[in-house]
């Protein structure tokens, strides 16, 4: 019927709902409606891809994705792509909905939230950001080989911002929650603690003191270890930028990376904000340890680049209509058998980071600087100073090899995570970790 090598469709029909309250006034209330679809065809090396809306003809979409194909194919032809087999998804274990978040008035969500955000009003917080978000949808998947599958999926969650000044001095702190849930979100978190919490890192960096740089040992925190899980070590794994020639990782499988306390793992089956049943491109969720004991055991997968590299396929994935690529989905170092005193103990003089404000990594060249939230001079083995203004930065595989102690206490922190344009939800995480030799600064 339709002359190509390959093609398939994603259609997805849902609600999203965003409420943004700056200073307890309304700056956002939005409810939209959507029901589209992606759809792609491959003929030879070449991909066409069209998008419809609304009420649709699928069959008239994929005669024009095709066409598209064809037509590049035939002006400029490409080696050509194969799409790894698969089997038949199967959904099972998806996550259970309490309370559907439609259920409850825009009203209420509104007032919720200013009252949460009020909780962060304290003196000297000169600023008050609240956020909420939702989305409701089904996924339906289908393509040329006959593979199909759907599934329902909620997520909701919510931030808080406070930014506190003096003397011309301005610090922020943020705090957030998201998850595949419905507003029961709200019951297993405390929003209103988390809102002062928000001001009162806001408020103690105004007396903290700057950091000073230098090369020493530093402990993470889970929050900043686990941006550090995801930004330098998953990107560097996914298999799309390892064929681009732009991983640190290309040709390492089955080598030692990384100290051997260290484990990697990209998990979508944990109900966790990353959650998918099976990916963009039909293939089911499952596990994939990227570092075992140190060795870099896989990388993350799409069915083009597993039918490339050889590897499980599972990681393609999409936001809302748009073209699949190599994604993360819950991302995390495991759990080691330290506890954070002990940590201390053993560091003796050095750093404590804690948190993340975001930061940059080359997955090409091995490098990386992120901002954290605030640090803390430990001298000999205590916590003193308060700092402000820190971030680490060096090289991954430095960093990777300098993990001398892996802690107990494993926590996952959730957003998004961009790439080619695109965000989907991610959750990534790690317990506390003790670097022997990083390099500190002023952020």
């Amino acid at each position: 019927m339709f002359e190509v090598d390959f093609f398939d469709s994603k259609i997805i029909e849902g609600t999203t709902t965003s409420i943004i309250l700056d200073n307890g006034n309304i700056k956002e209330v939005s409810v939209n409606y959507t029901k589209g679809a992606g759809i792609r065809a491959l003929s030879g090396g070449s991909w066409g891809m069209t998008s419809a809306d609304g009420d649709f003809d699928l069959n008239k979409a994929i005669r024009a994705a095709t066409e598209l194909a064809r037509g590049m194919n035939e002006r400029s032809s490409k080696e050509k792509v194969e799409m790894m087999d698969i089997v038949k998804p199967v959904v099972r274990n998806l996550p259970k909905v309490k309370i559907d978040p439609r259920d409850i008035s825009l009203e209420e969500k509104v007032s919720q939230l200013n009252e949460i955000g009020k909780r962060a009003k304290l003196d000297n917080i000169s600023s008050v950001s609240a956020v909420y978000n939702e989305s409701t949808y089904k996924m339906m998947y289908s393509d040329s080989t006959g593979i199909e599958g759907e599934y329902d999926i909620t997520r909701t969650g919510f931030a808080i911002s406070a930014v506190a000044s003096k003397n011309g001095m301005y610090q922020a702190g943020r705090e957030s929650r998201f998850g595949v849930t419905g507003y029961e979100l709200f019951e297993k978190y405390d929003a209103f603690a988390l809102a002062e919490s928000a001001a009162k890192t806001a408020l103690e960096l105004l007396e903290a003191k700057p950091a000073k740089g230098g090369n020493m040992p530093v402990i993470l925190d889970p929050e900043l270890a686990g941006v550090f899980a995801h930004e330098a070590v998953g990107h560097a794994s996914e298999a799309d930028l390892v064929l681009e020639g732009s991983s640190i990782l290309e040709n390492r499988i089955g080598q030692e990376i990384a100290s051997p306390l260290i484990n990697v793992i990209d998990d979508p089956t944990l109900h966790e904000y990353g959650y998918y049943p099976f990916d963009d491109e039909g293939a089911q969720s499952e596990e994939t340890v990227v570092i075992k004991d140190g060795v870099l055991n896989s990388y993350l997968h799409s069915r083009e680049t597993a039918a490339k590299l050889g590897g499980r396929p599972g990681h393609s994935r999409a936001q809302g209509h748009s073209r699949p690529i190599v994604r993360m989905s819950n991302t995390y170092i495991d759990s080691g058998k330290s506890k954070f005193e002990e940590m201390l103990e053993e560091i003796g003089d050095g750093v404590y980071l804690i948190g993340s404000r975001g930061g940059q990594v080359n997955t090409g060249e091995g490098v990386f600087q992120f901002n954290a939230e605030k640090g803390y001079l430990i001298e000999n083995g205590e916590l003193k100073t308060l700092l402000r203004d820190v971030s680490l930065s060096g090289k991954i595989l430095e960093i990777l090899n300098n993990v001398k102690m892996v802690g107990n206490d494993l926590s996952m922190n959730s957003g998004r995570c961009g790439k080619g344009g695109q965000l989907v939800p991610v959750t990534d995480g790690s317990p506390h970790l003790l670097v022997s030799e990083a390099m500190v600064g002023g952020a």
